[in-house]
This record gives C-alpha cells, structure tokens and sequence, in this order.
C-alpha cells in the first residue's frame, strides 16, 4: 500500500506521523512546495518576527525523524495534476506517482486585493517561512510598517513589530476589528491595547491603491511605508482538486468537502486541514476552519480510516492567539448564539465573553483565562446547561456553573 500526501505542511506532516505510530506499514511519500520540512506557521507572526526562535525550534519534528520512519520527504515539489481513474499524480518535474490513497493537505492561501497596485511584489503576505523572513528582515527601531487588514495574522504581526521599536499603522476596512471572528467586546479590548501600545489603529477605512511603498487612502491620505504587509483573510487552496473533479463549496472562501473521517467524494482520497470544507458534529454544521487543531483532528481521522481503526471522538473547534503579553483561547463556534454573558472585567487583562443558545455554552473567548476556557471547552462538548448568574460572578468557580441534571 502507498499513501501520497500532498502538502508538507502541519496537517501532511502530522499525517505522515499518524500513519506510522497507526500501524501503517506501507510506503508514504510527503511532497510539499517550501524548501523545509513540515514546520509550526502559527510562531511565523510572533516569536519568529521577533527572533526568539530558530528553525530547529519551528519545525514539527526533527529532520531525521522522517528517514527514521521510512517516511519518504520531497521539498521543492509541486503537483500539477491528480488522474483519479489511474490513481497517479503529475509531478512539476513532469514524473507520475501512483498512490492506493491520496491526502490532500493543500492549505489555504491569501485572498487578495483588486486594486491598482495590489500585485506589487514589495507587498509582503504572511503565509511561508520565506514571507515571515522577508518581513523581519524589513522590521527595526524606527522602521514604519503597515498593515492592511484587522484580522489576527494583522494584529499577531502589530504586537512583534511594536516589540521591535516599529512604528505601526493598522488599516481595517470595516466598523470594528475582528469583526468576522469576534465578539464586540473582544474586539473594543484588543483595539484600546493595541492604540495603548503605540499602534495607530484605523477602522472604516478604505485603501485604494498600493505605489512606490505608499498606501493610498479614499479619503486621500497617503501612508508610507518601510514594508506593507496585506492579511485581509484566506482562501481553501482547492484548485488541485476542483481541476479532479471531486466535490468543493461553492460560497465563501472554499473548501474539498469532506465527510467525518476526512473522505472527499472520491473514496481514495482524503483531504485534510484549512483546504477542507468539513462537518463539525459537536455544533451540527458544515463550514471551512483555519486552525492547528483542526489540521490535528483531521490527520487522526484520515489515519484511522486509512489502517481501519476507528473513528476518533469528534472535538471541539477551539485556536489562540498571542499579543503582547495577552492569551486568547477560543473554543466553540458562536453562530447559533442568542446572546452573550461577560464574566469578568476587560480593564484587568482576565476576562471570557461567552455566547450561549438559551443556557447552553456554544463558545467561549477568553483572554488570560485558562480555567474559563477549559471549562467552557468541556461544556460545549457536553452540551450541559449551565446557571447563567454563576456564570457571570467570577468568584464562583467554573466547576459550580454547570446545572444538575
């Protein structure tokens, strides 16, 4: 049996690994695009920018780990074409690899600007290792970076640049930032501590064009600019498998849609990770997640499927995010809500906004909170109705929320 993944990334990389420590016994091939061996992104926007990591820390396992497990890694490689009827994928060198099974762990990649200018090359994205590079390399003490988008690769790269004596501009096109993602007030807090550092932070504004290192505004202002960094969000990086004919969404930013254990419409290939399209059975739903959990949880379901183990237990979304000295844990997902409960005051740095669907937790965002967002992770998995007055009173413990049945 030969198992052919595409994609070196978190999720094809720790795939590879799953089969193995699975009982997969068979040959594995890992193609990916970057020069490197499957690393961790999420450090790209932060200790990487601010040099307190290395790549020997970055990667997701040590590069001998991969001989060592008869795991057969090929960097600098692109697969131009999958032949479903032949079980084969074209290589960009023009060879053909057969596989038995096929994992897709092709990502995400950045949606872009159409505007004049917006295919720059001086304009930086923050995908790869080699875009984090290019942007360090352009960040120092009095140097002026901005950035377009409030998301959080946008303020994750805000907070390292104010660390590193950058002056930074922000620009968010809508009413608040995070608003896609987040709360209100989740969003007001990370507004007032970034402007509190020294970020100069502009929503509803409207960037028009990029020229000659400077962003062009509608109302007619013109920001220079040491570097430009543009994060105004992702796209599933489905093309390989649309070209396959195998299923995809077709609203918002995409997605291979897969089935509980990561099966697309072609029941020899599995797709894994930010590219899939996928259900979600704790909240009953189908949509497309951007997160390092969620690549996990997939690599477990293609394994197990693959060596006929069974179905792992389907988890909670959950992601973070770290600015300056602030830990965001995000669990559940918040669109069925029908309100939301603040326990604790934002102005200390500890607070968790929860959202609920009459007394059921459906997701919890919270900020140097750990006990709130394990609790509440839990709760959602559950689905145990909890006391919303205890909820709100932070001196009573997380363990005494919950109601007896």
């Amino acid at each position: 049996m030969k198992v052919v993944i595409v994609g070196a990334g978190h999720a094809g990389g720790s795939a590879a690994a799953l089969l193995r420590t699975s009982g997969f016994e068979g040959r594995i091939l890992l193609l990916g695009e970057e020069p490197v061996a499957p690393y961790q992104r999420p450090p790209l926007s932060k200790a990487w920018l601010k040099g307190e990591t290395d790549l020997d820390s970055l990667l997701l396992r040590p590069v001998d780990y991969y001989a060592e497990q008869q795991i057969e890694l090929r960097t600098r490689v692109r697969v131009t074409a999958i032949d479903r009827a032949a079980q084969t994928v074209t290589l960009s060198n023009g060879t053909h690899e057969s596989y038995d099974h096929l994992i897709l762990a092709t990502g995400s990649k950045a949606r872009r600007l159409t505007i004049p200018g917006a295919d720059r090359p001086e304009l930086i994205e923050l995908r790869t290792l080699a875009d984090a590079e290019r942007l360090k390399d352009a960040l120092g003490p009095g140097r002026r970076l901005v950035i377009v988008g409030g998301g959080y690769v946008g303020l994750e790269a805000a907070a390292s640049a104010r660390a590193l004596g950058v002056d930074v501009v922000l620009l968010e096109r809508l009413d608040r930032v995070l608003k896609r993602v987040a709360s209100e007030p989740l969003s007001a807090f990370f507004t007032e501590r970034h402007r509190a550092e020294g970020v100069d932070l502009r929503v509803d504004v409207e960037v028009t064009a990029f020229e000659d290192g400077t962003v062009q505004l509608a109302d007619g202002d013109r920001l220079s600019a040491d570097a430009i960094l543009v994060g105004v969000g992702a796209l599933a990086a489905d093309d390989l498998a649309r070209q396959a004919g195998l299923d995809c969404d077709t609203g918002g930013s995409g997605g291979i849609i897969v089935e509980e254990m990561a099966r697309t419409s072609d029941p020899a290939i599995f797709a894994i990770g930010d590219v899939t399209f996928r259900p979600v059975p704790v909240h009953d739903c189908s949509l497309r997640l951007e997160s390092v959990p969620n690549a996990l949880e997939q690599a477990r379901q293609a394994a197990h499927a693959i060596v006929g183990r069974p179905q792992p237990v389907p988890e909670v979304p959950w992601f973070w995010s770290d600015q300056y000295d602030l830990k965001l844990q995000i669990a559940g997902l918040p669109a069925s809500a029908d309100r939301i409960l603040l326990r604790g005051e934002p102005s200390t740095g500890r607070f968790a906004v929860f959202h609920l669907k009459g007394t059921r937790i459906v997701c919890v965002e919270a900020v140097n909170a750990p006990p709130e967002f394990m609790a509440g992770k839990q709760l959602i998995q559950k689905r145990t109705p909890v006391d919303l007055g205890r909820l709100a009173d932070p001196a009573v413990s997380m363990k005494a929320v919950a109601v007896d049945l």
